[in-house]
């Protein structure tokens, strides 16, 4: 019979003691990191990994106005404006809102104009 020989693997320029000697493979525990094999069984999920405080996403969000067939954002339309301006009159971003980046741009335009003409509040109505 001929010897099998595990292939060595390449050292890189600042390679430290050889982890995967240990008992367990060269990740530890599981086959991979992040795999399905993770301490306590959980599967990880979309948007998950490096703590953000509990802040993942389940699925994945969709533009509102793509749904609906908008093409412009029109800037009377107030009721579908305040749900894209947060409670100190700021325009939420899109990673909160789930707006495409052509639409974003679009209801950024139709909210600066309600603001001038006063459809919308500069500012919140709160005092410090």
């Amino acid at each position: 019979m001929v010897d099998e020989q595990r292939p060595q693997p390449q050292d890189g320029p600042a390679s430290g003691p050889a982890s995967h000697d240990r008992p367990g493979g060269r990740f530890g525990r599981g086959e991979r990191p992040g795999g399905d094999d993770r301490p306590g069984g959980r599967p990880r999920r979309f948007g998950g990994g490096g703590g953000g405080g509990g802040r993942y996403f389940q699925r994945r969000k969709v533009c509102q106005f793509c749904v609906d067939k908008i093409d412009e954002v029109d800037y009377k339309d107030l009721p579908r404006l305040r749900r894209m301006v947060s409670d100190r009159a700021k325009i939420e971003p899109r990673r909160k809102t789930g707006t495409c980046a052509k639409h974003q741009r679009s209801l950024t335009v139709a909210i600066k104009r309600a603001r001038h003409v006063a459809l919308l509040p500069f500012t919140s109505s709160q005092g410090r």
